[in-house]
């Protein structure tokens, strides 16, 4: 991994001493300093994607265009992926990202376009493309029966008996509950 990241940063010219100390901070920010001497015909297809995720930052671009940076890695090393990403674009970096695993794209993306055969079909923020607004959403700390029974009650009384409602409690994404259960001890 060492020697890779050092064979790209030359072909950018850098010098030595720079390239030393980026390839040490890219192994260390996309978690492979522990394998960094390690034959990359080693490499677990997640590791692969780190490695090359690290290529692409090499020579600290402004733009990135990623093809599917999270396929093949474990819902940690995707999680970790996804804020590098996240503090990339915290720090002015644009990234393109393309893939189909379409909560990664939800997760780290401000606008999203869709393609398909070929033909644009959606453009716009994640927000502004995911918007329902044919329903109102109210989330609150738990409340007890009694309550939701009055608040039904005035629903139904101010909107007419026809309306929807669904109430539920809030649930957790899968990702977040197993990163909670093997980082943190299994949730109660």
């Amino acid at each position: 991994a060492q020697e890779t990241l050092h064979f790209y940063g030359s072909l950018f010219s850098l010098p030595r001493r720079v390239l030393r100390n980026r390839v040490t901070e890219l192994l260390e920010l996309v978690g492979l300093q522990g394998a960094r001497a390690r034959l990359v015909g080693e490499f677990s297809k997640g590791m692969l994607r780190r490695l090359g995720l690290a290529q692409s930052l090499v020579n600290d671009p402004d733009l990135l265009i990623l093809d599917e940076p999270t396929a093949g890695m474990d819902p940690i090393g995707t999680r970790e992926v996804k804020d590098l990403l996240l503090d990339l674009k915290r720090r002015g970096k644009t990234v393109i990202l393309s893939s189909h695993l379409l909560a990664d794209v939800e997760d780290v993306c401000d606008r999203v376009a869709i393609l398909h055969e070929g033909r644009l079909e959606a453009l716009g923020s994640v927000e502004s493309l995911l918007a329902d607004d044919q329903r109102t959403q109210i989330t609150t700390d738990r409340l007890s029966p009694p309550t939701v029974e009055a608040l039904i009650a005035l629903l139904r009384e101010r909107e007419g008996p026809e309306i929807n409602i669904l109430i539920g409690s809030r649930s957790a994404r899968l990702e977040a509950f197993f990163i909670k259960t093997v980082e943190g001890g299994a949730p109660e």
